[in-house]
């Protein structure tokens, strides 16, 4: 079960990126009953999806060329330069640099060894999701891959994550 008192390699973040934030709000209203709450006007167009007013996921504008619209699993990590060092010493890459995010935390993305993109939430006034394992929420997240063996080393490296059977 999911929860919100993030640990290292915890999922604490989900946000959507989509080419029309707008329709994309509009269709996960209309199905899920989430509210969208816009981060102002200095976020460039991000927002909040809300369910009875804590926030469940999050949607902004596609900002890498050539992106298409997709979710985007986050990590918790308590020094996301640290892992952003550990992504690339276990054969992934940086996709984006970790920033400093309005004070609110520390973001960088990466893709792994077999190309599953995940980012890295650094919490500083924004722990992370403030509600989960409910109706209409995260409560699963899982990464299919061609070899999960080197997967499970890849992401024990950078979370300490076990595998068991």
């Amino acid at each position: 079960m999911l929860g919100t008192d993030f640990t290292t390699g915890s999922p604490n973040w989900l946000d959507l990126g989509s080419p029309d934030t707008e329709a994309a709000a509009e269709f996960y209203s209309a199905v899920l009953g989430w509210e969208f709450v816009s981060a102002g006007p200095e976020a460039g167009g991000y927002g909040f999806f809300q369910v009875d007013g804590k926030t469940v996921a999050a949607l902004g504008p596609l900002t890498e060329d050539g992106a298409t619209s997709a979710w985007m699993q986050h990590f918790m990590s308590p020094d996301v330069q640290a892992t952003a060092a550990a992504v690339t010493a276990g054969g992934g890459t940086v996709r984006t640099e970790p920033m400093d995010v309005m004070g609110e935390g520390w973001l960088a993305q990466f893709t792994d060894p077999q190309g599953a993109e995940f980012a890295c939430w650094q919490p500083g006034r924004t722990a992370g999701l403030q509600l989960t394992s409910a109706d209409n929420t995260l409560v699963w997240t899982e990464l299919h891959v061609a070899d999960p063996v080197a997967a499970i080393a890849f992401y024990a490296g950078l979370f300490g994550w076990r595998s068991a059977e």
